[in-house]
């Protein structure tokens, strides 16, 4: 009753109406769990809570194709130039942008924005670092040029294209730097303010996150991008996934994300809901942390070797969460340029026992963090099972979202079962994330798991690089490969989306990667 009280006063619902199955029309309410949110700042939340909601919070300077995502559009920007040197861009902005708090669009917030995320330096700036930007040189490479025109360089080898798509991820959004400023408190570039509050020019904007109760949107009548159709988005925190699944049957719900593949087929067919499918470049893998301080044997090659065959990929596939995943075995997802489809490995713990043997490893124990909601706690009992027949003693350690997420960042965890989403749509987002780390303070997923691979990051600093797409393809077939034969990462799976709507719900769309997800033509 608490939590139904709280919910109704953050909504402006009236208890009635939270009794009465049903929302209402204008208002959609979203049940899953939020409990991985930790930062709504554009600059620093990596969660999949906090960047599903950038896009209806936030706009970039350009953005991907809802249809066709590695088409790069216009956003704030109303068109761009490429300069003759291949290292630069000039953006005009969009004539009459305003924020929400209704402060004009200005060349100084894009230079803000950019600026500020660099410096900050949370988890996601390794994106931005993409294009050379470090805190020391950043400010050089960004210029007002005009009222409403703003020039973007960089130092790095890339060229145009692949700046386009770096600045169509999430940690490039445009904030307000009039309200960021205003509400800066010792120094912070206004970062412990926009954890809970938005300055965007999104279609939607913040009212209210109460942390593991609920994030609430009000629309945005100011936004270029056009105001959506819902007065008001609600993303209503329920941990349960039968919890999740009831509030929909009944009605308490509109949408319901993140349900086990049982809960699905028990709905499927059902009057009154329907199951839509979504592609997805979510990839699910394990891995291990060779700097953990509390199990050497984590960065031994052999443990990660063994790893590798002792995932039952078919029984978790196309059994156990039968329709939500497909078997995959690279970083870079089906549909990304140069991704790789073969399957090496298979379940074979005779040889997993074999490798561990002859490496000198038995009675092992593995403390394995994953976050306690489904798929992942049903993918880590398989784990747990599979691993057991070569010796290898798996401790789960379920947890909340946010939990896991910084034990991760801490570099504190032994092993973890995580999922990976590209930030933008390219096949560096992921190479970048998975095969550099010159241990030179670039927060890549090498970096979190302790795997300093300068040779790797070299290799993959080429990839990004070359411009003959024949030749791309090829330089990254060849991390992936190295990745898949001797990493810290052992790949496993790329999801499908299974999300269930009431029958009623019109217009909700979810692309590739997490950020694209769409409430702005949403209608009941």
């Amino acid at each position: 009753m608490q939590k139904q009280i709280a919910l109704a006063i953050l909504t402006g619902l009236t208890l009635c109406q939270l009794a009465n199955a049903g929302t209402p029309k204008n208002v959609l309410v979203v049940a899953q769990s939020i409990d991985d949110l930790a930062s709504l700042d554009p600059a620093e939340g990596f969660e999949f809570s906090s960047v599903q909601s950038f896009n209806s919070l936030y706009q970039r300077l350009v953005q991907s194709n809802r249809s066709n995502p590695a088409n790069i559009e216009a956003a704030l920007a109303s068109h761009w130039v490429a300069g003759k040197d291949g290292q630069s861009l000039q953006f005009t902005l969009k004539p009459g942008a305003r924020f929400a708090s209704g402060n004009p669009v200005r060349p100084e917030d894009v230079i803000f924005s950019l600026s500020r995320a660099v410096k900050l330096n949370k988890s996601p700036a390794f994106i931005l670092n993409e294009l050379g930007w470090k805190a020391e040189n950043v400010d050089g490479f960004l210029k007002k040029t005009g009222n409403n025109q703003v020039e973007l360089s960089w130092p790095a080898k890339v060229g145009p294209s692949f700046a386009l798509s770096i600045l169509s991820a999430p940690i490039a959004s445009i904030v307000d730097a009039k309200t960021v400023q205003a509400n800066e408190q010792n120094g912070d570039a206004g970062n412990g303010w926009l954890k809970s509050h938005s300055a965007g020019s999104g279609s939607f904007q913040l009212r209210e996150y109460k942390p593991h109760e609920a994030l609430v949107l009000d629309a945005n009548p100011r936004s270029p991008a056009g105001a959506p159709l819902l007065k008001t988005v609600i993303f209503k925190n329920v941990p349960d996934a039968a919890a999740r699944r009831l509030q929909l049957e009944q009605g308490d719900a509109d949408i319901a994300r993140d349900l086990s593949a049982d809960q699905i087929a028990a709905l499927s067919g059902k009057t009154g809901v329907k199951v839509q499918v979504f592609p997805s470049a979510a990839l699910y893998y394990v891995a291990f942390n060779t700097v953990s301080p509390s199990n050497s044997s984590l960065k031994n090659p052999a443990v990660w070797e063994a790893a590798r065959w002792l995932i039952d990929y078919d029984g978790v596939a196309n059994k156990l969460l039968r329709g939500q995943f497909k078997v995959h075995q690279s970083f870079l997802p089906s549909g990304f340029l140069g991704a790789l489809k073969d399957q090496p490995y298979r379940f074979d713990p005779a040889r997993a026992k074999a490798i561990l043997a002859k490496a000198g490893i038995k009675d092992l124990t593995i403390k394995l963090d994953t976050f306690n909601q489904p798929p992942y706690a049903d993918i880590a009992q398989s784990l747990q099972a599979s691993f057991a027949q070569a010796g290898i003693r798996l401790e789960l350690q379920p947890a909340i979202g946010s939990q896991v997420y910084a034990k991760v960042r801490a570099r504190s965890h032994e092993g973890v079962l995580l999922s990976w989403t590209p930030d933008y749509f390219d096949p560096h987002s992921n190479a970048s994330a998975f095969a550099i780390n010159r241990d030179d303070g670039t927060k890549t997923l090498a970096w979190r798991n302790g795997w300093v691979i300068p040779a790797l990051s070299d290799k993959t600093d080429q990839a990004v690089q070359e411009t003959r797409p024949a030749k791309r393809v090829a330089l990254y077939s060849a991390l992936q490969k190295d990745i898949q034969k001797n990493s810290p990462f052992v790949l496993a799976f790329q999801a499908s989306q299974q999300v269930v709507l009431r029958s009623n719900v019109q217009g909700f769309l979810q692309g590739l990667n997490a950020d694209q997800v769409y409430f702005d033509k949403v209608s009941k």
